[in-house]
Parts: C-alpha cells; structure tokens; sequence
C-alpha cells in the first residue's frame, strides 16, 4: 500500500510541475514556415511571398527576400512546429510515442521510424494510412538460441487537433512455442507535441486466456526548450502490488531522437533503478 502511496504522490508532483512550467512557456504561434533545400546544399528557413512556373520569390526570417529559380531547388517542405521569439522549434519527430509506450498519435501515411530500446530491442515502423500503423521487430539477444519476434498493430479513428485516440495490439512469440503473449490496448492523448498527457488501458494476454485485470498508464511529455523534453511514463497493475514509475528526457532533432531515463518497480521492497535508453530514425515516404 505504501508503494502504491508514493507512485500516486509521484504522479501529482509531476503533472503540478508540468502545469507550473507550461504556464510559463514562451509565447509562441503556429508556424507555416518553409524549408528550402538547393541543390548545393544550402537550405533556406523562409516564408514564399509568390511563385510562377521558372521561379520563387521568397521571404527568409531575417527579412532578406531572394528570387529563386526553381532550377535551383532539390526539396521543400513545411517547417512543422513553433516561432518562439523568431526562432523555429520544429515539432518532436518522434511523437508518436513516449518510452515503452505509444501516444494516441499515429504516423502519417508514408511515414515512418526505425528504433531501438534498450540495445537489444530494434523496432520498425511505418505508416500505411494516416490512421493505420504497423510495427513489430525481433529481439537482438547475442547468443541466445531463440529470439523474441512482436508485432504491433495500431489504429487511429479519432484525430482532432489536440486529441487522438488509438488503439492497438502488442504480440510477441518465441517462434518455437506454441502460445503467444501481449496486450490489447487503447491509449489517448490530449495536447500537443510540446505538451500532453497520454491515457492507457490494457489487458494482457497469454495464449487464448485475458488477465482479469487490467493495466492502466498515465504519461505525460513536457517541452523544456528547442531540443529537449521531459518524458515520464507510469505503470498500474490492477490487482498487484508492483507499479512503474519513470523519468526520461528526449533529445531530439529533424529526425532524430533519444531517450535517456529510468524506471523504478515499485513495491513493498526495495526499489531498484532501471536505466533506459532508446533511439529512433524517423523518415517520411515524401
């Protein structure tokens, strides 16, 4: 019961920080800014003023326009993220998921990520709608005379500007054995990729046989400044007296991103810390 005590003290000093800090977030707007790649390599953060069949006239953001010859340009694309304070926070690429866990979000169509938790668990995925995903991997044991294979497909029926819901399968399976396991689950978001909370509910699974109770999973993700969030995702386990909490931060970029925190088991004995670290590659089909 104690343990149970501290994850819930745990979870309220949390989201009163992530409320307080959110508050105080620099102003900031919705940006539609584009991002211009030539053919030399040199890439321009700019808004288009205009355009005709041989050329762009282009506005950058320290106010220089330039006119373009669209011989010239290799790629473009819309910015996705902030302006804060003249600067361009480009959106979290991997907001699709927390740690372990995935967010109400889905991947658009043709989009797609390739990671790897905790050195031994590589996982792909791709978007093959905007509201369908799959995923899956085997584990990456060194020595070991089997593997773990899993499979992960999501839906998304509902995205609306702020909230998403999803909901989704986690198989895994020695292929030499003749039950799988998982969890069947659903996850929704609210907010946005600088700031959300994240709800899931799951049961799992053995076999053919359900759990009789389920698991439950708060998370929330935090924006602290143009490349780094705070990430904390926390386990319940319905009917037993062992919880997860834990704390991470994410380091990202364009494409890139990387997790590095810990967990802690939570229980009548003594906890103990476990590390976690995660890396994913995201690409786009464009």
């Amino acid at each position: 019961m104690a343990g149970r005590t501290n994850l819930i003290i745990y979870i309220v000093y949390f989201f009163l920080f992530f409320i307080s800090v959110a508050v105080a977030q620099p102003d900031s707007t919705d940006t539609d800014v584009m991002r211009i790649t030539l053919k030399d390599n040199t890439v321009l953060i700019c808004h288009i003023l205009s355009e005709d069949s041989t050329s762009v006239q282009i506005i950058t953001l320290s106010n220089i326009e330039m006119n373009i010859p669209k011989r010239q340009i290799s790629e473009r694309e819309v910015v996705s993220g902030l302006m804060v304070k003249g600067e361009i926070w480009e959106d979290d690429p991997n907001r699709t998921r927390l740690l372990f866990s995935p967010t109400g979000r889905a991947l658009k169509a043709g989009q797609g990520y390739f990671s790897v938790y905790e050195i031994f668990f590589p996982f792909l995925a791709v978007g093959l709608t905007d509201n369908i995903t799959l995923s899956g991997g085997m584990s990456l044991f060194p020595g070991a005379d089997q593997q773990l294979f899993y499979l992960a497909p999501k839906i998304t029926p509902l995205q609306l500007d702020n909230f998403d819901l999803s909901g989704g399968v986690l198989y895994i399976r020695v292929p030499e054995e003749s039950e799988g396991a998982g969890i069947v689950y659903s996850v929704a978001t609210l907010g946005s990729t600088n700031g959300a909370l994240t709800f899931g509910l799951g049961y799992g699974f053995l076999g053919g046989d359900f759990a009789e109770h389920p698991v439950l999973m708060l998370g929330g993700e935090l924006r602290a400044s143009k490349s780094v969030k705070f990430i904390t995702e926390n386990w319940i386990f319905a009917g037993s007296e062992v919880s997860l909490i834990s704390l991470a931060l994410r380091f990202f970029g364009k494409n890139l991103a990387g997790d590095f925190g810990f967990f802690i088991p939570v229980s009548e004995g003594d906890s103990v810390f476990i590390p976690w670290l995660g890396f994913a590659y995201n690409f786009s089909g464009d």
